[in-house]
């Protein structure tokens, strides 16, 4: 054992040792006097507003142009010299057409506020997505661009009191989610029909631009009870490279062989009947057809894809086109105003192409289409057929399909959380993403 002597000298050598290595430099001590962390600057981007223009040291105002308007008049009477008027004309060449500016729209001035007299930025809305920028410093250089869109997922229901149309824009929906609801469920429903009691439920995404709705991008799933009778239409992508369609709970396609009217929005004056008082005529006959009033003029569809077998006009029918869709089934389309350019017997069409405009030509007393229908030769009724599918979902898309299918169905049944019944709300994408099984749900009860 070392004695407390021996210990307090090998201590102080060590001690010794020490202070001479650091004076030798072989032991760096940290000067605590110096900071540990060397401070980093970070460049902070300016703030630019939709036009991407900078909004710190800017005043705006909103300037709308007037009838008999133009863009130089203006801009001389904002307080800009001529030669920033003229360089701000000839930019503009090949960029933007002086002429087309129209009385309405809206210019957004923007003054610095170290030199308030004119305005450095003037923006031109030439609608509610693209505008052109004057860039009024400098050489005054003009240029083009567009807002960014955004896609807001949403969700709406409803009881319609009156018109699908009025009910979506009472909950405050776009007026275009009723053309794309009456396109999704085309071969489902006739919306001519759409009476009182029937209700809605859909899950949506809109193209929305500072906050404006711009367009309906896709509706994802809806349902639709109509007559009493529950329909669901779910959208699916097969795989990555093809298109998405509609799909009814059991993955048979939403896209029947015949769409359920010819005419978009009208209404059904006469319809199929054996015993009916003809209104020229002055005696009870059957009327073999579906007469849709609308205004002359309006786009007549062919219901399925087939071939013309007569595109004429005669004094009753006036000018029709008849088409042959197979070997069961022809359709028939009177009265027309005129018969689309280009059509005549041999020609094959599409389903849903524009074969003629409504008109009141033949024994007619005021614009209407006649829309007949013939199932082997005999006349009947399209309204009261069942009309067979496209392609079904694939065998090998099965799988993924029920489970996409499962979380649409628990999100279009799941309670609406909305202030008001029947007010849109946003759908969650972490909500919608909880709803999907491990396995796909089985839906045998519906």
């Amino acid at each position: 054992m070392y004695s407390n002597r021996s210990t307090s000298f090998l201590a102080s050598a060590l001690l010794c040792f020490f202070l001479y290595s650091c004076t030798q430099g072989d032991v760096h001590v940290q000067d605590m006097t110096e900071p540990l962390f060397q401070q980093i600057d970070f460049e902070v981007e300016p703030v630019t507003d939709s036009y991407g223009l900078p909004v710190d040291g800017y005043e705006t105002e909103r300037r709308v142009i007037r009838r008999n308007e133009n863009l130089a008049t203006i801009f001389s009477g904002l307080g800009l010299n001529s030669d920033q008027v003229n360089s701000a004309m000839q930019n503009a060449r090949g960029v933007f057409d002086l002429r087309r500016v129209v009385a309405g729209r809206p210019l957004h001035l923007y003054y610095n506020q170290e030199y308030p007299d004119a305005p450095e930025f003037i923006v031109y809305d030439q609608n509610l997505s693209e505008f052109v920028v004057f860039d009024l410093r400098d050489s005054g250089s003009v240029y083009s661009g567009s807002k960014e869109v955004s896609r807001v997922t949403r969700s709406i229901e409803g009881v319609i009191e009156s018109s699908l149309y009025n009910t979506l824009v009472a909950q405050g929906a776009s007026p275009q989610l009723a053309n794309s609801l009456s396109e999704v469920f085309a071969w489902q429903i006739d919306f001519y029909r759409i009476q009182r009691g029937d209700a809605f439920r859909v899950i949506y995404e809109e193209n929305v631009i500072d906050g404006t709705t711009t367009s309906i991008h896709r509706i994802n799933a809806a349902y639709f009870r109509h007559f009493n009778r529950d329909y669901y239409a779910i959208y699916f992508k097969q795989d990555d490279d093809s298109f998405g369609d509609y799909y009814d709970l059991q993955g048979e396609s939403m896209r029947k062989a015949f769409l359920r009217a010819p005419l978009e929005y009208s209404r059904i004056s006469s319809r199929f009947t054996n015993r009916r008082f003809h209104p020229i005529l002055r005696r009870n006959m059957p009327h073999h057809g579906t007469d849709y009033a609308a205004p002359t003029g309006t786009p007549i569809r062919a219901t399925g894809d087939g071939v013309i077998t007569r595109a004429s006009f005669d004094n009753n029918n006036g000018n029709y086109v008849r088409i042959r869709h197979n070997s069961t089934y022809e359709s028939g389309y009177l009265h027309m105003s005129r018969i689309a350019s280009g059509l005549r017997p041999g020609t094959n069409v599409k389903q849903g192409q524009i074969i003629g405009y409504v008109g009141m030509t033949g024994l007619a007393t005021g614009p209407h289409l006649c829309y007949r229908f013939w199932v082997n030769g005999q006349p009947a009724d399209p309204h009261r057929i069942e009309f067979p599918s496209s392609d079904p979902v694939l065998v090998e898309n099965k799988y993924a399909f029920n489970i996409h299918r499962s979380h649409m169905f628990a999100a279009l049944s799941r309670p609406n959380t909305a202030d008001r019944p029947g007010a849109w709300s946003l759908i969650a994408v972490d909500d919608i993403i909880s709803l999907i099984p491990e396995r796909p749900l089985v839906l045998t009860s519906l």
